[in-house]
């Protein structure tokens, strides 16, 4: 069975103000964009060959405000100790600090950091088990 591709999709009300976080704080790449498609402009931002990417899109006159609550999460597993220090390293170079955590689990073995509309990304210095 081949591995699905993942896409996580989400609205936004500034999609350029994301670019940031996610291009330069995460180190995601801007795959491809789109303008006026049926009233929808958008961003995808990935890694070229990781089996999952993120979609930003906004609707013209259509209002989305931010996160419901603090407890969106992106959770990234990062168990390489050099690979996790690099990751943190480029969201606080890019200017994201990290915010404390709405559940307290995830301060534990990562740090969490929230993106211009308030969704936030766990970086998590563990393997991930079940």
């Amino acid at each position: 069975m081949s591995t699905p591709i993942l896409r996580v999709a989400r609205p936004t009300d500034n999609p350029a103000a994301l670019l940031p976080f996610y291009k330069d704080g995460l180190g995601f790449q801007l795959l491809t964009s789109f303008t006026a498609h049926n009233g929808f402009d958008g961003l995808m931002l990935g890694h070229a060959q990781a089996p999952y990417h993120l979609e930003f899109t906004q609707k013209l006159g259509h209002a989305v405000g931010r996160a419901p609550s603090q407890d969106h999460l992106l959770v990234f597993y990062l168990p390489d100790a050099d690979e996790w220090h690099a990751a943190v390293g480029r969201m606080k170079t890019a200017g994201f600090a990290p915010v404390p955590a709405y559940n307290p689990y995830w301060d534990q073995q990562g740090l969490t950091f929230e993106d211009p509309d308030g969704y936030r990304v766990v970086l998590q210095h563990a393997a991930w088990t079940l």
